[in-house]
């Protein structure tokens, strides 16, 4: 029986070690940092409300992609769950993503779709052909006012930077709609699993053939893997080889916990776009979990910073300068045989967990298929 190592106890790494486990050939070990599985994507009761916490941020699973859907599916009961993300805005509530709702709102009109969408042509900046901002891309799709309302605090405060210096493919699209659907993601499927995700992976991983190992730091290309035939590893890129071309840049974020009786904000997650208030947005976890009744609340506050050694990365920034590190990293990721690379800080990308599970999915599929043809 064949001896794989798994770095990372999130959805890259429970996907793959399910996927290999089921065929009886090989036997397992995971291996995690944190003293608990599931990643970024942990959940947890809270003890004093009994609410389902997202310790690491809010995660709503949406895909269109019916085999990953089936998947999550196989391990626990999603139930459906509709994002209506709302953004204060110098004093006024709107709805995200921009729609008719919002475009009226914030001009006091009535506009029908048409209307609106000639509007929103009229608003944007004619001049700018070819985005290669972040800032330049908003102004060209839906003009001045409503960059500086929606987009430019918010993007400030979560970027750290002024968006003029983001490149455009951060804001690879504008979300307009010319309707009134709230609806925060386009997906077909959209849900949250009634236990939570941790129980999600916790059932991905039940098998005799795997065992996990918590509270274990793996060291990376200083790591003696001999013992395996194979590592996939999910941490970051950047430490695998000791940071030895530097740290690639990231974004993280951090929360400040608050607890009351009853509804704090009426909805799960409010935008803050006003750049004076410090924080970027408030969640309210019971609202993830609308089939449940809770008599108390627990909510966060979140706030953006730059990633720190000591911190969890959590958003790629991808500029320039990381780019050109990036290509020498996966230049040594190259000379590797038996290390595969997958999820997003061993990519360096932003993915949801939709894209992770697909992913991984994918590649332990191929993997099993080159073992077969060897």
């Amino acid at each position: 029986m064949k001896k794989i190592l798994i770095v990372g106890a999130g959805f890259s790494g429970a996907v793959v070690a399910n996927t290999l486990a089921k065929t009886g050939n090989y036997k397992i070990k995971i291996v995690d940092e944190r003293n608990h599985i599931g990643g970024n994507c942990h959940t947890e009761r809270d003890s004093l409300t009994n609410v389902m916490v997202h310790k690491y941020g809010p995660h709503i699973f949406h895909t269109s992609n019916e085999k990953v859907w089936n998947y999550v599916n196989s391990f626990g009961t999603f139930r459906p769950f509709v994002n209506r993300v709302k953004s204060i805005y110098q004093g006024q509530v709107y709805s995200m993503p921009i729609n008719l709702h919002t475009i009226n709102q914030f001009y006091a009109k009535s506009f029908g779709p048409e209307e609106a969408r000639k509007w929103i042509e009229s608003q944007g900046d004619t001049s700018i052909s070819d985005p290669k901002t972040f800032e330049e891309q908003a102004k060209k799709f839906v003009g001045e006012k409503l960059y500086k309302a929606f987009f430019y605090g918010y993007t400030k405060k979560q970027w750290g930077t002024e968006p003029r210096n983001l490149p455009a493919s951060i804001l690879k699209r504008l979300p307009v709609r010319f309707n009134y659907d709230d609806n925060y993601y386009n997906d077909v499927y959209q849900g949250i699993p009634v236990e939570g995700y941790t129980a999600i992976i916790q059932k991905m991983i039940e098998h005799p053939n795997i065992e996990v190992r918590l509270g274990t730091h793996f060291l990376g290309e200083n790591e003696d893997n001999t013992d395996y035939d194979h590592v996939f590893y999910t941490g970051p890129i950047d430490a695998y080889f000791s940071f030895r071309f530097g740290r690639l840049g990231y974004r993280t974020v951090y929360f400040k916990e608050y607890r009351s009786d009853g509804d704090f904000q009426g909805n799960a997650v409010i935008n803050y776009a006003d750049e004076d208030i410090p924080y970027t947005r408030i969640h309210e976890h019971k609202h993830f979990t609308p089939w449940e009744n809770h008599p108390k609340t627990i909510y966060f506050e979140e706030y953006s910073k730059e990633t720190e050694s000591s911190d969890i990365p959590y958003y790629p920034k991808r500029l320039e300068g990381d780019l050109e590190i990036l290509k020498r990293y996966e230049s040594e990721v190259s000379k590797l045989e038996r290390v595969t690379f997958l999820g997003r800080l061993a990519t360096y990308r932003y993915l949801d967990m939709h894209h992770i599970i697909e992913e991984a999915l994918e590649i332990a599929e191929k993997f099993l298929d080159h073992e077969t043809h060897r």
